[in-house]
């Protein structure tokens, strides 16, 4: 694939993902896709954010996740815990 960038996101927002966890699938929706502040001239692509929620009461670690959807395909996503909500937790991407 491509190297990844918000347009590949933007698009997904309230959609689900699906991540492939031990035989099992666990779904993160994407709450957000927003560009970020920082930008470098002449980087490969500009900066952004993804905020995925998961309704599991279990806190998943940081570390990458091999998501699936329908647009977007296979990749593999690095997401950190940031917050815990009533639902579920969110979950943070962040591409430089």
């Amino acid at each position: 694939m491509d190297l990844l960038t918000l347009e590949h996101f933007a698009g997904c927002v309230n959609e689900t993902f699906t991540a492939s966890l031990n035989d099992m699938d666990v779904e993160f929706v994407l709450v957000e896709a927003r560009p970020l502040q920082a930008h470098v001239p002449g980087a490969m692509r500009v900066p952004f954010s993804l905020l995925f929620r998961n309704t599991s009461p279990i806190l998943f670690p940081q570390q990458i996740y091999p998501m699936r959807h329908p647009r977007v395909g296979d990749v593999g996503i690095f997401l950190v815990p940031v917050a815990q909500e009533r639902a579920g937790f969110l979950y943070q991407a962040i591409y430089n």
